[in-house]
């Protein structure tokens, strides 16, 4: 039947040139092979086609549940497209270019639609189009014919760069059937768990942040994995519970409450690794380069995580020696390469990190020993120093530094152990329990007020605006708990006409390097078996990072391995 109504509609489709037309249920035209859908309709003169035929669709909306308990047909990839699209805005309002909205995220979007066969490309063998009896009054092309797709919900138009994809995401099967709206609220939820999907990368909620990321490191922004996801836990980038931002006629029940709600903290190393999987799948070229002026550039990163970590701004010379004796600077080590087995995958912040803890063992040496003996000197020739500038005192230095972090460490610990996971939107499922559902919620919530106050517990302030720093140390603090202008003259000798270490000796972190594809790490870290000084280190960094102590220890050692 479609043959005979298209026959005189011969247009190229914008999107694939093709020329493969069929008529969706509201009796436009959508292109059979990329499945795009144009603005233009055919008028229908025989009446008694209408109420005999069955044509093959594409469904906008479920005209027929909007009836029944007001929502409408949504797929699974639909709900990621909306988060992707909360993120990206999310990310826009941080600062982050518009361009990582409109170009480049919807572009790596659409390219993993089209990878993962869900939309702009042929129909995979042994999956049909869906098939709506068009005899129901309720699917009558003359009723309601301006009502607009949920596509036209979540975004705006393609034309205008935004993360929309102006086709609809068919479902595997060619009807769906009652017991599948029963098990979820999407179209394909059930199916989505079901399917076997070792060739192509199954979506999933951490997932969107390695899109995210991706995003953000192909436009080389001013902002680091790490980074990303404190925005996340800090509530800045929605994430935890981000389906209570899906439109009304989205509803959400069973199973897709497994794809997307969330009930555990985003992991570094699992964003991470999902970011190299989905670049390699992708097949994206080579990343823009990483020069010495872009921000991920370890000296970069270097001299913000000293400012961070309160270290004399002197430092910041022996972290560029370190980068430039083994030769982690260059562009080539540093741009991501997907897909290149042969390259290595370079966590910008864990790096930074790294390199600042490699030179503060070279000065310090950091065996529990060693480093007092040099503060006890620098105090020493402080109480002698009239001019210029204080000496660097590692012992003050640590006092100052572990009351800062132990307030701020408490501080994290209480907010995650108070955060809660259910989220302030209640879900119902029919617009019948609509009412009931808000009246349980309005008195839990009404109960835990009055509890609050009884208990004498203080309601959380407003969340400050983001930043970039989460410690921050001002020279103009006359307590002297400031140490950017500090000099490290007091623990080193010249020799040669340059400034060098006093210390002669290193100790490494492990004899042998594991192998990481049997644990997972490269070097086993238990705090027992390190000095106290070094421990203490990783641990300010890994709050700064938001990540684990070992993962610290194994770039550092990986960084002691590395050949001169």
């Amino acid at each position: 039947m479609d043959e005979e109504a298209t026959r005189d509609f011969n247009e190229r489709c914008a999107q694939c040139s093709e020329v493969n037309w069929g008529i969706t249920d509201g009796g436009r035209f959508y292109c059979r092979s990329c499945h795009n859908v144009t603005e233009r309709t055919r008028e229908v003169v025989n009446t008694d086609f209408i109420s005999n035929a069955r044509i093959q669709t594409i469904s906008k909306g479920l005209r027929k549940q909007e009836k029944t308990d007001g929502g409408c047909e949504w797929y699974v990839c639909e709900g990621f497209q909306l988060v992707l699209k909360k993120q990206a805005e999310a990310l826009e309002a941080l600062g982050v270019c518009p361009q990582m909205k409109d170009e480049i995220l919807y572009n790596f979007w659409r390219c993993y639609l089209q990878k993962s066969k869900q939309a702009y490309c042929n129909r995979p063998a042994g999956e049909t189009v869906k098939a709506l009896s068009v005899c129901d009054s309720s699917t009558d092309v003359d009723s309601e014919p301006e009502k607009s797709s949920l596509l036209h919900l979540l975004s705006l138009s393609e034309s205008e760069g935004d993360l929309q994809t102006d086709c609809s995401f068919a479902s595997s099967t060619s009807k769906v059937s009652e017991s599948t709206s029963v098990c979820s609220g999407s179209v394909d939820g059930s199916l989505y768990l079901m399917k076997n999907q070792k060739e192509k990368l199954r979506m999933t909620m951490p997932m969107t942040l390695s899109f995210c990321y991706m995003a953000l490191l192909w436009l080389r922004e001013p902002m680091t994995l790490s980074d990303l996801l404190r925005f996340v836990v800090e509530g800045h980038i929605p994430y935890l519970n981000v389906f209570q931002h899906f439109p009304e006629k989205m509803k959400l029940c069973g199973l897709d409450l497994k794809i997307f709600c969330v009930e555990s903290w985003p992991v570094y190393e699992e964003v991470y690794n999902k970011m190299l999987e989905l670049a390699a799948f992708l097949d994206l070229p080579r990343f823009p380069d990483i020069t010495d002026s872009c921000f991920l550039h370890p000296d970069m990163l270097c001299m913000k995580y000293l400012m961070e970590a309160n270290l004399p701004d002197e430092l910041h010379n022996w972290t560029c020696r370190v980068v430039k004796k083994i030769c982690i600077g260059e562009v080539d080590f540093l741009t991501l390469v997907p897909g290149n087995k042969s390259t290595r995958k370079v966590k910008y912040d864990v790096l930074a990190a790294a390199v600042i803890v490699v030179v503060l063992k070279l000065l310090f040496l950091l065996d529990d020993h060693y480093e007092w003996l040099l503060s006890d000197f620098a105090e020493e020739r402080n109480k002698n120093n009239k001019e210029g500038g204080p000496y660097f005192e590692f012992k003050k230095w640590y006092k100052v530094i572990k009351c800062s972090l132990d307030v701020e460490q408490k501080k994290l610990d209480e907010e995650r152990a108070k955060y809660l996971w259910r989220c302030e939107k209640p879900l119902f499922y029919s617009a019948k329990k609509k009412s009931k559902v808000l009246k349980r919620r309005q008195m839990v919530v009404n109960l835990q007020n009055q509890f609050g106050k009884l208990s004498g517990s203080v309601r959380p302030a407003e969340k400050p605006n983001p930043s970039s720093f989460q410690l921050s140390w001002s020279e103009e603090n006359t307590d002297g708990s400031c140490f950017h202008g500090h000099s490290l003259k007091g623990i080193l000798q010249e020799k040669c006409g340059l400034l060098t270490a006093m210390n002669p000796d290193y100790w490494l972190c492990t004899v042998k390097l594991c192998t990481e594809k049997l644990c997972g790490h490269l070097a086993h870290y238990r705090e027992v078996d390190f000095p106290q000084s070094y421990h203490f280190v990783l641990r300010l960094f890994s709050f700064l990072l938001r990540i684990q102590p070992s993962y610290i220890h194994d770039e550092v050692k990986l960084l002691c391995s590395w050949p001169d």
